[in-house]
């Protein structure tokens, strides 16, 4: 087997996270300033506010392997976590809060949040949510709208492997990924059309920017979208997931795949283009379903048992994961096939509990507990 040219690779992770009291498993609606500040004592500017005084962001420096990206992730959770601890108060990785409500929840007081407040009105209050955004660097800017253009397809599959919002408010939403009915409620969101080129593009953000609708690019709250800030591609899609192993696994897919296509450019070959309708249909059901009910595989016009798509994308980017060294990480996305998603397991936990005898209040509770649990399993403490 003739090995495959690494092509050079620098990421980052964006992750954001909410903030519970220990004790009343709720979301803390107005963290005091001084947990903030104690957080960017330890890191820097790698830990950042977040639209809502509830959550906090944090954000990887620039890594060269998955593997480095593992440990910085790690690190960042857990000085988090160890920090948020002396106020009593806890992060959890999750899209969604099982039983919090949104409206006694207060925004940043930042002249950017306050102008996002008046410009989206309600639609923002409720943003209690949270993601994970994974940055893979594309110094060229023609090549990063065409690798947009074509890594489209695959971004519902990466969304099946992270869903943790099955809850919203009490209630289990019957989607698996409920964050994503939230954030739709914002314009310039869902999965971008495909552009022509970067001018093409260029053009296009020139006409919002103009008309004064946007300040800048930041405001396309796309799936996926090239950053503003750096020379990168940013997947957007995804739920943060709540164990650090499964973030590692949606970032190994997203970088594979970025390496599987650039290199087929390179042999002058490009991933078919479908219609954007087309990959929305699938990105409705990994939203739904997960990975429970399987993706539409357009090409033969019929729906296929999500595993084997899996199976069908890891041998497609086997080579790109050798190559970058995140074989381990692409491979754990068996084990999440296996034992679900954090939306399964907050499900099972949920009725679980209520099959012990547990009130509903103590069934969403106990996923809180687990939540805070898994969001530093395996850590070593800060």
């Amino acid at each position: 087997m003739i090995p495959l040219t690494p092509i050079p690779l620098t990421l980052g992770i964006e992750e954001e996270y909410l903030l519970v009291d220990r004790r009343t498993r709720d979301i803390v609606p107005d963290p005091p300033d001084a947990l903030l500040e104690a957080c960017r004592a330890e890191l820097g500017d790698h830990v950042h506010p977040e639209f809502l005084r509830c959550q906090l962001e944090v954000s990887t420096p620039v890594c060269r392997s998955l593997a480095e990206a593992r440990a910085e992730i790690g690190r960042l959770r857990g000085t988090v976590a160890k920090v948020a601890g002396g106020w009593g108060l806890a992060p959890i990785a999750a899209s969604t809060h099982p039983f919090a409500v949104w409206r006694p929840l207060k925004h940043t007081r930042r002249d950017r949040y306050e102008l996002l407040a008046r410009a989206l009105g309600a639609p923002a209050r409720r943003l209690m949510i949270c993601g994970l955004h994974v940055h893979v660097g594309v110094e060229d800017p023609e090549l990063r709208i065409d690798l947009m253009n074509q890594v489209r397809y695959f971004l519902p599959h990466m969304l099946a492997l992270s869903t943790s919002s099955p809850f919203w408010q009490g209630q289990d939403s019957g989607l698996m990924s409920y964050r994503l009915a939230v954030l739709q409620e914002l314009p310039r969101t869902g999965v971008p059309e495909a552009f022509a080129s970067w001018g093409d593009y260029a053009r296009a953000v020139a006409v919002l920017v103009d008309a004064s609708v946007i300040r800048d690019a930041s405001e396309l709250w796309w799936d996926i979208r090239p950053s503003v800030r750096f020379p990168t591609l940013e997947m957007r899609i995804a739920d943060v997931c709540t164990t650090v192993d499964d973030t590692m696994t949606v970032a190994a897919v997203y970088v594979c795949v970025l390496s599987m296509l650039a290199r087929l450019r390179r042999e002058n070959v490009s991933w078919r283009r479908y219609r954007t309708m087309l990959v929305e249909e699938n990105r409705w059901r990994a939203q739904r379903h997960g990975f429970d009910e399987g993706l539409i595989d357009f090409g033969r016009g019929a729906i296929v048992p999500y595993p084997d798509l899996f199976g069908e994308m890891v041998a497609l980017v086997s080579g790109d994961a050798r190559a970058h060294g995140c074989e381990a990480d692409l491979l754990h996305g068996r084990e999440i096939l296996r034992r679900g998603t954090s939306a399964h397991r907050q499900r099972a936990i949920h009725a679980a509990a209520l099959a012990d005898g547990a009130d509903e209040a103590e069934a969403l509770s106990r996923v809180v507990d687990w939540l805070i649990a898994e969001t530093v399993a395996g850590i070593a403490p800060a």
